[in-house]
């Protein structure tokens, strides 16, 4: 049988590098172009997804795992634009707010309205929410290199 133990500590860690990757990729394209769609109004912006891979962490632990309200407005995250230093600054605050939603998720806190939970793939755990959460951003951080590409040939 094989046990592995998500810790908040592991569970950060792959959440602060995926911002990493994902703030890189924006750096490649500067101020200039980090707020370009690569293929027309139908594509994203890497700064929308990285405005968006904030919502998603924000969403799903917050909301739907601790239960705080969410006055996301999700579409409207694919229109964001922001410069590198607003990027930067959202991302360390997701990731500090991550880090505390994992905290409070060890410590036992969890929504008393889930119901969102029944979305995730394999199960209603703490742990499927957050591979959830990890899931989301690696795949944007895939959309986000994609799109600087197109925008960089």
């Amino acid at each position: 049988m094989l046990v592995v133990q998500l810790t908040p500590e592991t569970a950060t860690g792959y959440v602060r590098r995926a911002f990493e990757e994902l703030l890189a990729v924006a750096e490649r394209l500067g101020d200039e172009r980090v707020n370009e769609r690569p293929l027309g109004p139908t594509t994203n912006a890497v700064a929308a997804l990285i405005v968006h891979c904030c919502g998603v962490a924000e969403f799903w632990l917050g909301h739907v795992g601790l239960g705080r309200d969410s006055h996301r407005a999700r579409e409207a995250e694919f229109s964001r634009t922001a410069s590198l230093a607003e990027l930067r600054a959202m991302a360390d605050a997701t990731c500090r707010q991550v880090q505390a939603d994992l905290q409070a998720l060890e410590a036992g806190a969890r929504s008393p309205h889930s119901g969102g939970r029944t979305f995730l793939q394999v199960d209603d755990t703490d742990a499927s929410l957050v591979l959830h959460v990890i899931e989301e951003l690696f795949q944007h951080l895939g959309h986000a290199e994609l799109a600087a590409d197109a925008l960089l040939q």
